[in-house]
């Protein structure tokens, strides 16, 4: 399998919009890998997309993509599904606002997700129902797994009352990676289709120090339901037996940059943190 990380960034990007801190200041003399975007990976094997942040045009453009036959997400948080647009502005065919019939994307969803991404509106309604009456995309939900090509892709739900996250196991010719790269806790570390991942693509959880503003995470904050810390991701990492473990979901207020988190990989063994643009062969 061969990947590419469109979008490195988390809930906000890098830089900041207005934000003078250290770390937005150099991402925008510097620009990548200091810079980074909403969270996105494009897996080439089957032209696979899993989530369309804000700025997935932008990414599929720098990144040179020139097909995309499927689309995925792990949820329907705004930051993971905001720029679900691009299917529109791949597919349209302005001569009669229908879709190339050749451009018609394929969007994958478990169920849960397949039934409550109907629930995005723009002012005329559904966006997924208006989609789909234009031809845009073709939505095919599955229970536990599906197969496109020769690869096979497992979604485990990570069930967090209201909010439904997926986490997907991906195989290949005897490779696996599993993708978890946002609001994973409580990781289902004893299922055993997570257990030795040739490649773990994980959020590296909270960090308690160094924070943006001098702040400290209280122990009842909010994004401890949702995160591990850094120390516990890698504890897990390590639990599962994955093999390389890659950060993604990298969030501003962390106050880390590119150099920060590079020092950080130098202290580990098969441990790295993704920019935009990375490649990844499994």
């Amino acid at each position: 399998m061969e990947i590419t990380i469109l979008g490195s960034g988390g809930c906000t990007v890098i830089p900041k919009p207005l934000c003078p801190c250290d770390i937005c200041r150099e991402a925008r003399q510097k620009g990548v890998p200091y810079a980074r975007s909403g969270p996105a990976v494009f897996i080439h094997d089957e032209n696979l997309l899993i989530d369309t942040p804000a700025e997935i045009g932008r990414q599929l453009n720098q990144n040179r993509i020139d097909s995309l036959q499927h689309l995925m997400f792990t949820h329907l948080d705004p930051d993971h599904v905001e720029g679900i647009r691009v299917v529109e502005q791949i597919a349209l065919d302005f001569r009669d606002w229908r879709a190339y019939e050749n451009k018609r994307i394929t969007l994958l969803l478990p169920e849960p997700l397949d039934r409550d991404i109907f629930r995005l509106k723009s002012f005329y309604g559904s966006l997924l129902d208006f989609y789909q009456r234009q031809g845009y995309v073709k939505c095919i939900p599955f229970k536990h797994q599906i197969k496109i090509g020769e690869m096979r892709i497992l979604g485990i739900p990570v069930d967090r009352g209201q909010q439904m996250v997926f986490i997907y196991v991906v195989e290949k010719a005897g490779r696996k990676l599993v993708y978890a790269p946002c609001d994973i806790r409580p990781f289902p570390e004893t299922r055993s289709e997570v257990q030795g991942a040739h490649l773990l693509v994980i959020q590296p959880g909270i960090f308690e120090t160094g924070l943006k503003h001098g702040f400290t995470y209280p122990k009842n904050h909010i994004s401890r339901t949702t995160l591990y810390t850094f120390e516990q991701t890698l504890a897990l990492a390590k639990r599962i037996a994955a093999q390389q473990v890659l950060f993604v979901h990298l969030e501003e207020y962390w106050n880390r940059g590119y150099d920060d988190y590079s020092a950080i990989e130098r202290e580990y063994k098969d441990v790295r943190f993704a920019h935009d643009g990375m490649r990844v062969n499994l």
